[in-house]
């Protein structure tokens, strides 16, 4: 009897135990980003200044970044303590201490790059930030590693030698081969960025190409999601989910007044910070700062410990308690009943 009472309040109290600890709880040494434009912190615009002596994208677009002032990269490595340095800023010989930020504007998910054929797309990122490990050692087990790419895939570009897929198989596989690639050099917390309706953007609203790239929005999704299965339980892969908090600010609940137009071509807005704060869109392909915000702190948060879920209060606890106790009382006593 004493054994049937203690294993239902231990089976009782097992509901009131915190969920299990995954990789959110976990600080993290350093940062790896691997991406296109929307996470490029200047290594485009080092590349053509270098070539050219001027740096693109030029003011008014802010150091390097295709925005009107910091990029989500930069707001997520400052709530993380964190300052990773652009891969076109690496010293030979020495070891980057807070993590590399390989991403370029223009980047597909493959070898191609739609600003230019000789930048890198993701495969060549992956692969320069294996060249830098040190030999014979696997990547920092306790970094964050984050993939964001895809949107140059299917997206309408100026590019002469690349062509834009028209199903998601090549993209998807690609970024399979992206996340393969990081597990086998010893990468632990992953994180993998979905696609916003890309349909809804300024380039493409409106156009004949919209219904159709916002059904490849949706598959791409789908399948981006299913990458994180089948992973070991030492993975922790992070899904990062724009696409909702894209439609939220689209539908005006985000508190942009303006989510249509570009403020590039507001000479109010270009001109005036002020103004920019109410535009989602900086250019016809990229978010202002306010919303690289706010994806920096969607990032954050999937990053952060969770509470656990339906905790009950301790009151109720208590009455919990007693129903268990009083429960096991009541079928011992029935049984006793039966017996006589």
């Amino acid at each position: 009897m004493k054994k049937q009472i203690v294993a239902s309040g231990l089976f009782l109290f097992s509901f009131l135990l915190p969920l299990k600890a995954t990789a959110s709880t976990f600080s993290f040494s350093g940062m790896y980003v691997f991406g296109d434009s929307i996470s490029d912190q200047g290594n485009i615009f080092n590349v053509t200044l270098e070539a050219t002596g001027s740096g693109f994208p030029p003011p008014p677009y802010f150091e390097g970044r295709f925005s009107n002032s910091s990029n989500w990269i930069d707001y997520l490595a400052q709530d993380l303590g964190l300052n990773p340095i652009a891969s076109t800023n690496l010293t030979p010989g020495v070891t980057p201490t807070q993590g590399v930020n390989f991403a370029f504007g223009g980047a597909t998910t493959g070898i191609d790059n739609t600003g230019a054929p000789e930048l890198p797309g993701l495969q060549q990122q992956i692969a320069l930030f294996e060249s830098i490990l040190p030999p014979n050692q696997l990547a920092d087990p306790n970094a964050l590693y984050i993939v964001w790419a895809g949107a140059n895939d299917y997206l309408p570009t100026d590019s002469t030698t690349f062509t834009p897929f028209e199903t998601t198989d090549q993209t998807i596989n690609n970024l399979s081969n992206a996340l393969d690639s990081l597990v086998e050099i010893g990468a632990k917390n992953i994180m993998f960025v979905n696609l916003p309706d890309l349909g809804e953007i300024p380039r493409t609203f409106n156009t004949p190409l919209a219904e159709n790239l916002n059904d490849l929005t949706t598959v791409h999704n789908q399948q981006l999601e299913n990458l994180g299965q089948g992973l070991g339980a030492d993975i922790n892969f992070i899904s990062l989910d724009i696409n909702s908090l894209f439609n939220e600010a689209l539908q005006g609940q985000l508190g942009f007044t303006n989510v249509t137009e570009i403020c590039l071509n507001n000479l109010e807005c270009a001109a005036n910070p002020e103004v920019q704060q109410q535009f989602f869109f900086w250019d016809d392909l990229h978010p202002t700062t306010r919303a690289h915000r706010l994806v920096g702190d969607l990032a954050l948060n999937a990053l952060e410990p969770q509470p656990p879920a339906s905790v009950p209060e301790p009151t109720s606890v208590l009455s919990l308690l007693a129903f268990g106790a009083s429960g096991v009382a009541f079928v011992l006593k029935r049984r006793k009943l039966m017996r006589v």
